[in-house]
């Protein structure tokens, strides 16, 4: 690394678990979709868990490069939770204190930390809320942000870039435990 490489450190509750991230995320986003919104519910649930949205229903993470996230300490804490067996996404929550940590997708070459890992002070800010198509209703949902139906070819294309700055590599995450919520 050299002397601009930003490091930040955040982690889970209780703070056996840590994370590093090294630079700038991908993108800052609110998610809206069935899923986010589903998942965040049943990992609600969890002993001592805490609610994952926002006071409109979003779940707020930061993209990042899986090659600029470490796990510093508590991997042995890790747990993933899928809404299904077969679905292809799986949310990490560390058991230490049921915080959810991360969406994965499968396959994927990023990261979506959510973002209330972060301490408020330094919390990077969404930059668009997305699949509002999934809701009822979004009109009430607030108007400071980007509120789009659906993903965009933006969004597709910031994540493919970082792909390509990887060299097309995607890092795997061991994660032992399974959650049943």
């Amino acid at each position: 690394m050299n002397a601009t490489t930003t490091i930040t450190n955040i982690g889970c509750a209780c703070g056996q678990t840590r994370l590093e991230v090294r630079q700038a995320p991908i993108l800052v986003s609110e998610c809206l979709c069935d899923s986010c919104r589903a998942a965040a519910a049943r990992l609600a649930e969890l002993p001592g868990a805490g609610n994952l949205l926002t006071s409109y229903g979003a779940t707020a993470s930061a993209e990042y490069r899986k090659d600029r996230v470490r796990i510093v300490s508590g991997a042995e804490q890790l747990g993933e939770f899928r809404l299904s067996p077969s679905a292809g996404s799986r949310r990490v929550v560390a058991r230490c204190c049921n915080t959810p940590v991360f969406l994965e997708m499968k396959g994927a070459h990023w990261l979506s930390l959510y973002l209330h890992l972060w301490p408020s002070q330094s919390r990077p800010k969404p930059e668009l809320r997305t699949m509002t198509g999934d809701l009822a209703d979004a009109c009430a949902l607030p108007q400071d942000i980007p509120n789009l139906k659906t993903h965009t070819p933006s969004f597709y294309a910031k994540l493919l870039w970082a792909w390509i700055a990887m060299g097309f590599r995607n890092p795997k995450i061991e994660v032992a435990q399974k959650i049943d919520a």
